[in-house]
């Protein structure tokens, strides 16, 4: 079925008239009357007849005109669809671990998204596992993944696998986080066996490749906080360390803002020794775009602004 023709019905039905259609459709009256006539054939129905009030539509062609209208509604939502896509679409799809100054780098990249014509923006955060499959699959097309600096060569051969480009964006050590009314920030020093009384807030799902999930977690955990509550959540764990006072949590540095708006400190702790890398990876075929560059860009301006210099 022509669907040029089904246009040229619902023109005629519209206007009632063959020669205010054929004006409206920038075509002749013979044209037009020749696409009717094969549209009716096709469809071995009469759409329309002729009366002494003018053109009519008939019971048949009311029912065809219906489904035509739908039928061509449809059709102009995908070209619509298409259309925007052939535009210059900007993307960035990132998929990132559950940490403060990445969602700040986001939200300082977001802000400068105001001149762009069309942009498609996907962000999440999760676990270094789901951030691999993310990229390695194509759901996203970048990826950071934290982990261990010590774990390095589990991960270094996992990306080469997985013909994946890495890139260490940053490099530092975890400082713990309590709220103020936690006894201890009170502390001038902290030990570690201050921790035997804590709860340790910590991620739930903590990943090396081809270690054993009880091996990781016994090198992510602190050894003498005897309670734990693993959350997935980043906004559930601010707020426990907030309103659980003998709660603790180790992170990358936090925003000052952020801090304050949770009722929060950061403490160096002399006796953490772990560093941890985060690593930029994307897949090997696949080419920085200019939202890719930018929001990289974004995260180096934040770990300057949040890291201390070493």
């Amino acid at each position: 079925m022509n669907i040029l023709h089904i246009k040229y019905a619902v023109e005629v039905a519209n206007t009632r008239s063959i020669s205010k259609a054929a004006e409206n459709l920038y075509t002749s009256q013979p044209n037009l009357s020749r696409a009717i006539k094969a549209l009716e054939s096709e469809l071995k129905i009469k759409i329309f007849k002729r009366s002494s009030k003018g053109l009519e539509i008939t019971i048949d062609g009311e029912e065809f005109l219906l489904y035509a209208k739908n039928a061509l509604s449809q059709i102009k939502k995908i070209e619509s669809i298409y259309e925007t896509r052939n535009e210059k679409k900007l993307r960035l799809s990132v998929s990132v671990p559950r940490a403060s100054y990445f969602s700040y780098a986001f939200s300082e990249f977001s802000m400068a998204l105001n001149n762009e014509t069309h942009a498609e923006i996907i962000y999440k955060e999760t676990n270094s596992m789901r951030t691999i499959i993310n990229v390695v699959k194509e759901e996203y097309d970048l990826g950071i993944v934290r982990y261990q600096s010590t774990f390095e060569k589990y991960f270094s051969t996992l990306f080469e696998e997985k013909k994946l480009n890495y890139e260490v964006l940053n490099e530092f050590t975890y400082v713990m986080a309590v709220s103020k009314n936690n006894p201890l920030a009170k502390k001038e020093k902290i030990v570690a066996e201050d921790l035997s009384g804590c709860i340790e807030i910590t991620h739930g799902d903590p990943y090396v490749p081809s270690l054993p999930l009880i091996d990781v977690k016994r090198a992510e955990l602190s050894e003498f906080a005897k309670k734990r509550i693993m959350v997935f959540e980043r906004g559930v764990q601010f707020t426990l360390l907030e309103q659980v006072p003998n709660t603790f949590m180790w992170v990358s540095p936090i925003p000052n803002d952020l801090k304050d708006k949770f009722n929060l400190v950061e403490l160096k702790c002399d006796f953490n020794t772990k560093t941890y890398k985060d690593v930029l990876i994307y897949r090997k075929k696949y080419h920085l775009t200019k939202l890719d560059t930018e929001f990289i860009s974004k995260v180096t301006e934040a770990k300057s602004k949040y890291f201390p210099a070493k």
